[in-house]
């Protein structure tokens, strides 16, 4: 059996999800499976008739591949927030987004007052080189307004395939009016890893987990080390935050770039016989020099399995805030031509057997950013047990809650600051209270 294991959060969602890909014909059925009980097929004889009767007589012909689907997400999503039926168009995207890699114009963007904003244009693709500049408003596509559409829709119009052209036309501060900007769509490659050096310290934002990422951050590590020097470097910092995961296969590279040996991490089935353990191999590209990962609320499923290993390992410090508690694996089974149904089937561990499914991995040092005052209050995640039909903790204990926030401007982020002291042998004051709402109480 072909086997792909991930672990995605979807950004535009509220959960993350792992994934278990299987080849479409090669799949096997336990013997509960295949034994379904008479009260079952009585049950399956009602959804026919229910069926065949708002098909009948539904105030308006509905659209009865839609009820279908309808009825299996239903289904699924009935069963845990992470399992669903992808259809065809949506099982493409996931594939798009695992690949890293899409024919489309090269910027990252969010909504804003029903516009789609730049955040920023990628370096050296298309948007960058037509003019594209960050906090541009994109308010119409091809003439067409923004204005009532999703974010995945507008960015569903803005991807398409090579070499075809699309006209945006933009809203710019201290422009006296709309500007019409063609853009001639290329192949870009989502850059998930991002590197530069802090004087003596080596820092790595790894943003997702796709097929780029391993490759990436090696790349990153070579050049960082050439550029501090041997004789300079102090340490590094790995910032996972408000990562929301992606491929399990590159969580388990990235860990193993820092390891030496051991379990990384483990997934257990229903069945005994469905565990597999993943182990790191000899060589640590950081040749063992001390490392922090920073982690936060909105970091999840791949990015929870680097921290726990590393953690485990006591090879690197985490710092922090409680992560968001994703720790279950799904089996993305294809349909053919009528795209994918995504199925809970798994837990994984970390490598000291943790399951952090609704409980998160705790930072070995717990730190609070200081937040602006119009984000106070509105800066947490609840995490995979604020999901509503969440798989329960093993341990019954259960946490909720922990700040996703990161400053935009590097002077004034407080946890990647204390990070790089620490790594100096700089003297930081451990005993103070992390967090100052909570200061403030007692």
């Amino acid at each position: 059996m072909i086997k792909k294991l991930s672990l995605f959060m979807c950004g535009a969602a509220i959960g993350a999800f792992s994934i278990l890909a299987v080849s479409q014909s090669t799949l096997q059925l336990t013997d509960q499976a295949v034994a379904a009980s008479a009260d079952t097929y009585r049950q399956l004889n009602l959804f026919g008739d229910v069926f065949e009767r708002i098909r009948a007589d539904y105030v308006e012909q509905p659209e009865e591949a839609e009820l279908i689907e309808s009825a299996i997400n239903g289904m699924l999503t009935s069963l845990d927030p992470h399992s669903s039926y992808l259809s065809p168009k949506n099982f493409r995207d996931m594939q798009v987004q695992t690949r890293g890699e899409f024919g489309g114009l090269g910027i990252e963007v969010t909504m804003e007052n029903g516009y789609v904003k730049v955040v920023t244009p990628i370096d050296d693709t298309p948007a960058q080189r037509a003019g594209v500049l960050a906090g541009d408003l994109i308010t119409h596509l091809d003439g067409e307004n923004v204005q009532g559409l999703t974010l995945n829709q507008a960015v569903e119009r803005m991807r398409g395939p090579v070499k075809t052209e699309i006209k945006i036309t933009v809203r710019r501060e201290g422009a006296d009016g709309p500007i019409d900007i063609a853009i001639v769509r290329d192949r870009i490659r989502i850059k998930s890893v991002r590197s530069r050096k802090e004087d003596d310290i080596a820092y790595l934002r790894v943003t997702q987990f796709n097929e780029q990422t391993y490759d990436g951050l090696k790349k990153a590590i070579e050049t960082l080390q050439d550029e501090i020097g041997a004789d300079r470097l102090k340490g590094y910092v790995l910032d996972l935050r408000n990562n929301p995961g992606g491929l399990l296969d590159q969580a388990i590279s990235v860990s193993d770039a820092f390891l030496d040996k051991g379990e990384i991490v483990s997934t257990r089935g229903r069945e005994s016989r469905d565990t597999q353990r993943y182990n790191a191999r000899s060589g640590d590209l950081t040749k063992g020099l001390p490392i922090i990962v920073l982690v936060n609320g909105g970091s999840a499923s791949a990015s929870e399995i680097v921290a726990g290993a590393l953690q485990d390992h006591r090879r690197g410090t985490v710092l922090g805030t409680r992560s968001f508690g994703k720790g279950s694996v799904q089996t993305i089974i294809p349909l053919g031509k009528n795209g994918a149904i995504r199925l809970t089937t798994a837990r994984y561990y970390t490598p000291s057997g943790r399951s952090i499914q609704a409980q998160g991995i705790d930072p070995d040092i717990e730190l609070f950013q200081d937040l602006p005052e119009e984000l106070k209050g509105r800066a947490e995640s609840s995490g995979e047990a604020g999901l509503r039909g969440h798989l329960s903790s093993e341990d019954g204990e259960e946490k909720s809650g922990s700040q996703a926030y990161v400053p935009p401007d590097v002077k004034d982020d407080k946890q990647l600051q204390f990070a790089m002291a620490l790594l100096r042998g700089e003297k930081v004051d451990t005993a103070f209270p992390p967090d100052p709402e909570k200061a403030a109480k007692n």
